[in-house]
């Protein structure tokens, strides 16, 4: 995997998750300190693009191994775990800044669908700013059944839907907690809906209906920290 751009590539070999092959970068990019010990080779920028496939390299690329995702239960088993669950999320730069977002609230992980869902790609690890690099990440088949296994173990789920009658602010998310978000245009899907405790929705007080799904995302982890007394 070709990762691309300065914080994806900083924080992947900062985070040291997965072994860096080569480094590549523009000669002026390579004179950064940060880059020293990495020992890029200077290629200009056309070498640079053609490594990277896409001009929003900002003068680097790496080659990585392939995204080192966690087992799902490696999430739950943490004490007092927030863990924010997608429902089919496709659109890879909601998934890059749902997961800077989940990062920087300090949340246990991400979880994702294996199938009809975006993955973590060079696209998502550029979105995210390279928070992908520290924030564990998981990929399940089915959702509903990973949401079952959470309320198993002494968990509780609620999901984000528009129209919910719960107000967000209302539960105050102690203890296990999973917050599960639905996909672009489509929402939760029923039987997921359907294995949440309970459904939240935000205050829309203006005219247009929804917030977008990364939008909403940061909101409801930090108004769930703040519930929990973490923020």
């Amino acid at each position: 995997m070709i990762i691309y751009g300065r914080n994806p590539v900083r924080e992947a070999l900062r985070a040291g998750r997965r072994q860096i092959a080569t480094v590549w970068a523009t000669e002026r990019v390579a004179g950064e300190p940060w880059l020293r010990d990495a020992r890029p080779r200077i290629v200009n920028p056309e070498e640079l693009l053609r490594r990277a496939g896409s001009p929003d390299h900002q003068g680097v690329a790496a080659e990585a191994g392939g995204y080192p995702y966690v087992d799902a239960a490696e999430l739950l088993s943490v004490p007092d775990h927030f863990v924010v669950a997608l429902d089919e999320l496709q659109d890879p730069q909601n998934l890059g800044a749902i997961a800077r977002s989940a990062e920087c609230a300090g949340t246990t992980g991400l979880v994702i669908c294996e199938r009809r869902a975006a993955a973590v790609t060079p696209a998502v690890a550029k979105a995210s700013a390279g928070a992908v690099e520290h924030l564990r990440i998981a990929r399940v088949r089915n959702l509903a059944d990973f949401l079952a296994a959470a309320k198993q173990a002494g968990g509780w789920c609620y999901g984000a839907a528009a129209g919910a009658t719960t107000p967000y602010d209302e539960p105050d998310y102690s203890g296990d907690v999973v917050l599960v978000l639905g996909g672009e245009g489509t929402g939760i899907r029923p039987r997921v809906a359907k294995s949440c405790d309970a459904l939240v929705a935000l205050p829309l007080r203006g005219r247009i209906e929804s917030l977008n799904a990364s939008a909403a995302a940061a909101v409801l982890m930090y108004g769930m920290l703040q519930r929990r007394g973490a923020a």
